[in-house]
């Protein structure tokens, strides 16, 4: 963070100091919530949770050379005390990025916001110094925390806001005011949760809004090829620019291919020219978001040459996104198991489906939580198009939901050993195991409440009966 002494802190959050012998003393470490990451100078946030109370590691956050505690009661160390611990964070976030003059750019949408967030930040670094949200961390906590990590050097901030109702992206925008603001997509995510697609629209539209006009450097990009994101450029004052595989994209891909080993390859075209682009990710869903982060990229001042270089150079970055491992014997294991949703579902399904041919592939596929409604269609849908794909074998693992998705594939044709249904995780691997074949593709999917990245845990480093089960 850049650095302010405590008093001005407290003030800022409207907070009072307790138990600090000299005000004047500037946080220059970290500002973090969890008492592991503490560093001398940080800003140690105690939440109380359901399980652990922040308040309770004051004491051994101090000792490890944290500044002061922000917390809503008195610690006996340095303190500065709030009645709400969240909305000090965010006045101090929003106080920050006030100070620090560096472009904010903020996305959103029903899937792959994480992954293109990591495109952004790896294209933009290539133009100046750049922080960016780890992982998903995109709520009322983890983007506060993200827009404090910020340095006096820092050009672009680039921050994922999620939403799971209406009004949420619209209080993490006053918090951190984007210039640029994306849009992805318009999906299933949490569709039980905000009543409809329309309704999840309408959520994910509040970023245009909040955005500066175009006269004030204002820029909405915006997925051309999505008919609900596109029809946002009405809400908002900005310039819009789309992206996508439309005509009338601004930034838009030909010629888009998968190698051999399923990376996407394409020509990009920019208002400012055309390059040629072949990613390191796997799996053809990257396209679109590639594009997103070069139209980001373009409005930013980058070439299209500067721009296809960084797409081409970066990776993944954040845990359990399509990442790809192959074992000594030659079984190709694909950890996509931080969260699942149909969009990314039917995503990942394809890019087994590329990287596979030739070979022998699995699906091992686990609930999509926050449905609704739309549950037994989506998980039914989801296991017929492992069949239409050709996969070699699909492991459904779970309840309920896994039993739609056996389902599905049964009535699309999966007939006889094509498709199982298997209680857990455990019996997943125990399968896997018995069954694996030097060269196959196991792709392993679910949404994160399922914990499925067990699966690939396992499959990569052996280890004994049971082993599921106790991590």
């Amino acid at each position: 963070m850049i650095a302010l002494s405590l008093a001005e802190i407290a003030e800022v959050v409207g907070g009072q100091t307790y138990d600090i012998p000299d005000p004047s003393v500037q946080v220059t470490g970290s500002v973090v919530r969890d008492s592991r990451e503490v560093e001398p100078g940080s800003l140690f946030v105690a939440f109380v949770g359901e399980r652990v109370d922040g308040h309770d590691f004051a004491e051994a956050v101090v000792a490890a050379g944290a500044a002061a505690v922000l917390g809503s009661r008195s610690v006996g160390v340095p303190a500065i005390v709030v009645p709400d611990v969240q909305k000090a964070l965010g006045a101090l976030a929003r106080h920050v990025v006030r100070r620090l003059g560096a472009t904010l750019v903020a996305l959103t949408g029903s899937a792959g916001k994480t992954s293109t967030k990591d495109l952004i930040a790896q294209v933009l670094r290539h133009k100046a110094p750049t922080v960016f949200t780890p992982g998903s961390l995109n709520n009322e906590i983890g983007l506060p925390l993200t827009a404090l990590s910020a340095t006096e050097d820092t050009r672009f901030l680039v921050l994922e806001m999620g939403a799971r109702g209406i009004g949420h992206i619209r209080y993490l925008t006053e918090l951190t005011p984007p210039k640029v603001g994306l849009v992805l997509n318009v999906g299933s995510a949490h569709i039980g949760e905000f009543g409809g697609r329309e309704q999840i629209a309408q959520a994910k539209g509040e970023l245009v809004e909040s955005l500066p006009s175009a006269e004030e450097g204002g820029t909405a990009v915006l997925n051309a090829d999505d008919p609900l994101v596109r029809a946002m450029a009405s809400r908002t004052k900005a310039k819009v620019v789309l992206f996508g595989e439309s005509d009338e994209a601004d930034v838009r891909a030909e010629n888009v291919r998968l190698t051999d080993s399923g990376r996407p390859s394409f020509v990009l075209h920019t208002p400012s020219g055309c390059s040629d682009v072949t990613m390191r990710l796997y799996g053809e869903h990257h396209v679109s978001n590639a594009l997103a982060a070069a139209a980001v990229a373009h409005e930013l001042g980058m070439s299209a040459e500067e721009i296809a270089t960084a797409l081409s150079e970066a990776g993944s970055l954040s845990r359990w996104r399509m990442e790809v491992t192959e074992r000594p014997d030659g079984v190709t294991v694909v950890n996509d198991a931080y969260n699942a949703n149909p969009e990314s579902m039917r995503a990942a399904l394809r890019a087994l489906a590329a990287m596979g041919q030739g070979r022998r592939t699995w699906a091992v596929l686990g609930k999509m939580a926050e449905l609704g409604d739309e549950a037994l269609a989506e998980h039914d849908a989801v296991g017929r198009l492992a069949v239409r794909l050709n996969v070699g074998k699909l492991v459904a693992v779970g309840g309920r939901e896994a039993s739609w998705l056996q389902l599905g594939a049964y009535n699309e044709g999966s007939w006889g050993e094509e498709s199982v249904h298997v209680s857990d995780a455990q019996a997943a691997v125990d399968l896997l195991r018995s069954e694996l074949r030097p060269g196959d593709v196991v792709l392993v999917k679910a949404s994160r409440s399922v914990g499925l990245e067990s699966v690939a845990e396992a499959l990569l480093a052996g280890g004994t009966e049971g082993e599921v089960a106790a991590r």
